[in-house]
């Protein structure tokens, strides 16, 4: 197949991944904020949440994921030379990293699907900005290239994600001090 084709396909399915990674995490907030809806509420919202995750998951982002990572497979085998540059190295890092969140996602997918909800909404609104950091890491290096250029996207990107976390967590702080007055 035409390497143009391939980096097509592959970028196409890395874009549903994505898309299906930040809208997961959105189910999971929706769903642990029903938890505390009163009956009948709680249990219509949850069966709701439960099969619209479970057709996001196995119809979008799991085949996703698996097309993205067997298209970037092709390409590295076709061009193994990128496996030289230091900012592919670096950039499956990042993959390994969002693969991790995958798995994580995986793990809360199967407890909500059980009723098992262990994490608020607020905590999954912080996990939810992983995903984005990754995104933004990702796509950074492989248009950059340039090692001065995707280290300093890369350090700036993971700088804004660490003020936005500490910007929500101070955020809930104040709006939960203003509760208790």
């Amino acid at each position: 197949m035409d390497f143009l084709y391939l980096k097509s396909l592959h970028i196409i399915f890395v874009v549903t991944w994505f898309a299906g990674l930040f809208y997961i995490v959105r189910l999971f907030i929706y769903q642990a904020e029903a938890e505390k809806k009163p009956s009948p509420n709680k249990e219509i919202l949850q069966a709701q949440y439960k099969l619209m995750s479970w057709r996001l998951w196995y119809i979008i982002t799991w085949p996703s994921a698996i097309l993205a990572s067997a298209f970037a497979v092709w390409i590295l085998v076709q061009t193994p030379s990128y496996l030289g540059m230091s900012w592919m190295l670096i950039k499956l890092g990042f993959v390994g990293l969002l693969i991790l969140y995958h798995l994580f996602c995986q793990r809360i997918f199967s407890q909500f699907q059980k009723d098992i909800i262990t994490f608020g909404s607020f905590k999954l609104r912080m996990f939810n900005e992983i995903s984005t950091i990754l995104l933004f890491a990702i796509v950074f290096l492989v248009v950059l290239k340039s090692t001065i250029d995707w280290i300093w996207g890369t350090v700036g990107i993971i700088g804004i994600g660490i003020l936005l976390m500490l910007g929500i967590k101070l955020y809930k702080r104040i709006r939960n001090k203003e509760e208790l007055d």
